[in-house]
Formats: structure tokens, sequence, C-alpha cells
């Protein structure tokens, strides 16, 4: 073993060794600490919370890492509401100056060296080989390299490019996750979806729709109704010149849904509530208006309603439950229930992350949007 440490040094273009090496080769090379990682890495980060002006791209210290982690070299970030929520402070960052972004699709660099995990099954049902992709939800992710545990990695398919598997991965986990789950779509139901010609709303269209439900979508302009239609939504209302409620209404003949999915939160909370038929389930999926104001429990008592607020991660919390969606996921995009659509490519810049948060939170966009980082 040292005459292979001495004559090939992992480096660079190490994948590409990796795949010429004889297998008995590639135990050592999973391994190896030795591999000559960048001292610093360039990243999007702030140094307080505050506005979009704050984002900033940084160089900063090559992330520590730990025997457990998968050493990620990044291709493509996921642009999400979350980043804003992290950036204006809603959510807590721990210190300053903090990466922002959370999703990112990549290259396996280094696998972990702890023998006990290369040796678990619970790592190997995941297949990760150095050289394959792998997809991250962990804060940072918006950077050249990322260093994350490896229970904290998304298997991605092989046979789904790394582009399409960065716009897929956070928001189809949400939707299907959501879809199965939270509410649970059943043939014959009528299930409303808020902004659903963005990311997550033409998701959860073509899911819903796929499972059997009338859809009827909202929306701000004639054209992003059409794609939603054209994504499988029954029905589409214009919210700007309709009156939601009562053309939902209209359209289940006085009953109401049988669950909302809203990702717009203190704007919309009070048509979701009154929307909802006997017995009616309101999913909480974003506040991309403002968190939604504390309520009263008793509120929903007079249609026996549930209120819900969860987020994936408590849905593949355990690698049994993020092996199961994630692999089906992919099931969906691979088949085509789940069409992917890019709404834009930003460049990995301080201008190019303010473009891509301003256009997300002014209703610019439909469908997903990307940093190409690598």
């Amino acid at each position: 073993m040292s005459l292979l440490r001495r004559t090939l040094p992992l480096r660079k273009g190490f994948p590409l060794l990796y795949h010429r090496c004889p297998p008995s080769y590639t135990r050592y090379i999973h391994r190896s600490t030795n591999m000559t990682l960048p001292e610093s890495i360039e990243t999007i980060a702030i140094p307080k919370t505050g506005g979009i002006e704050l984002l900033e791209k940084m160089t900063l210290p090559f992330p520590k890492v730990e025997a457990d982690h998968i050493v990620i070299k990044v291709e493509y970030g996921g642009v999400n509401f979350i980043d804003t929520y992290f950036r204006q402070g809603l959510y807590p960052l721990k210190s300053f100056p903090a990466p922002i972004g959370k999703e990112a699709v990549g290259t396996i660099v280094q696998l972990p060296t702890d023998e006990k995990i290369l040796n678990d099954p619970a790592f190997k049902r995941f297949g990760y080989t150095v050289g394959g992709k792998v997809g991250t939800d962990s804060l940072g992710a918006h950077a050249t390299y990322t260093s994350i545990p490896w229970t904290a990695a998304y298997p991605v398919s092989a046979n789904v490019d790394s582009r399409i598997a960065a716009a897929a991965l956070l928001q189809s986990l949400t939707a299907v996750t959501f879809a199965h789950e939270a509410y649970a779509v059943q043939k014959g139901d009528t299930i409303l979806i808020h902004t659903a010609a963005g990311g997550l709303g033409l998701l959860l269209v073509q899911l819903c729709k796929h499972l059997g439900a009338t859809v009827i979508g909202t929306t701000s302009t004639a054209a992003k109704a059409a794609l939603a239609k054209e994504h499988g939504a029954d029905h589409m209302i214009l919210y700007k010149s309709e009156d939601t409620l009562k053309r939902v209404m209209e359209l289940t003949n006085g009953e109401g849904v049988h669950a909302v999915f809203d990702g717009v939160g203190k704007d919309t909370f009070e048509t979701s509530l009154a929307a909802l038929r006997r017995k009616g389930t309101l999913v909480g999926v974003g506040n991309a208006s403002g968190a939604i104001p504390p309520i009263s429990p008793l509120r929903l008592a007079s249609k026996n309603i549930k209120l819900l607020r969860p987020t994936m991660n408590n849905y593949v919390y355990t690698l049994d439950e993020k092996h199961h969606y994630t692999s089906k996921v992919w099931e969906y995009v691979e088949k085509g229930v789940l069409k992917i659509n890019i709404f834009k490519e930003y460049p990995f810049t301080a201008q190019g992350v303010r473009d891509a948060q301003t256009d997300l939170t002014t209703g610019q966009t439909t469908g997903k949007l990307l940093i190409k980082i690598a």
C-alpha cells in the first residue's frame, strides 16, 4: 500500500484514476485520508442577517472533514425560500460570516474514513462511491466544496444528470412526502395549491393529479396559469383579479376542498382555512409572504380542520425513510410523473445569487432556480 500511496496520489482529477484502478485498489482509495483538498473554498455568505445586499462571495477555510463525512465537489446549487429566511434572520444562524444555501448536487470526492461506517449495511445500502452523484440539504451548500455527515447526504440516481437532480431534489422530496404523509392525497380528492406555477407548486400539481385528485391552483398571471394547466391543473384562479374563495366554492359546489397546500403563508392563511370542507386539512408548506400569526386551536373546531406546518426533513428523518422517499422521487422523475422545470441558471457570484433571490421573492419565476457552481 505504501507504493500505491507514492505512485497514485489522489488529487483533483482522481475520480478518473479511481475508475482506472484495479478492483483490489478501490477499497484503499475509497478510504484514503491523503487526498489533496484545497485549503479554502469559495462560498456565498453573509456577515450578518438583513437585506439582499449583504450576500457576498467569500473565501473561507475548507470545512472540517470528520471521519463520518462525505466530501462533495459541488456542481449546482438550488435556490429556495429558506435561503432568504436564513438571510433575513427568520431562522437563526450560529455564527458569522454565515454561508448561505442549503441545496446542492455534486460529485463525491471522498467517502467516510471510519471503518465501521464503510462496513455498515446501512451505509452500503445507499451505494455511495467516489465519483458518484450525491445531494445535500445542509447549510453552506452554495460553495465549491462541502463536507457533510454521510447520513445527511441524499443519493442521486445514476440515470439523472446533476443539473436535473439539483432542480428536483428538495422540492420533489417535499412534494412527495407532503402528498403522501402530511395529507395523503387520494383518488377523487379536490386539492387547492397556492402558487401553482412555482417550483414546488408545479411538482405538487403533477403529483396530486397523478394520485387521482382534481387540482385547483392559484397564480398571478395568465401565462403562469397556462403553464400550471400544462402540468395537470384542472382549474386555475388568477388571485389578482378573481376572488379565490368565491371561485373555490363555485368549483366545489359550496363544499370546499379536501386539502390546501399553502406556500404563501400570512397573506393566504384565512382564505385557505375558509376554502376547506368539513374535516379538511391545511398543509402550510412555506412563508413566502411572512409567517402565519398565532391562532387559537378553537378556530379549527367549526369544521374539525387539521392544521399542519411540516418540514420535509422530519419525513426523511430515519435512513429507511430517506431511502424510501429518495427512491420514490427518482422513480417519479425517471418515469416522467414529475417533469422538472428550470426557470434559469444564475452565475456563482454575489450578484448572481442576489438576482436569484430577488426573482424568487418577487414572483418573477416559474419552476426551479439554480446556481451553476462548478
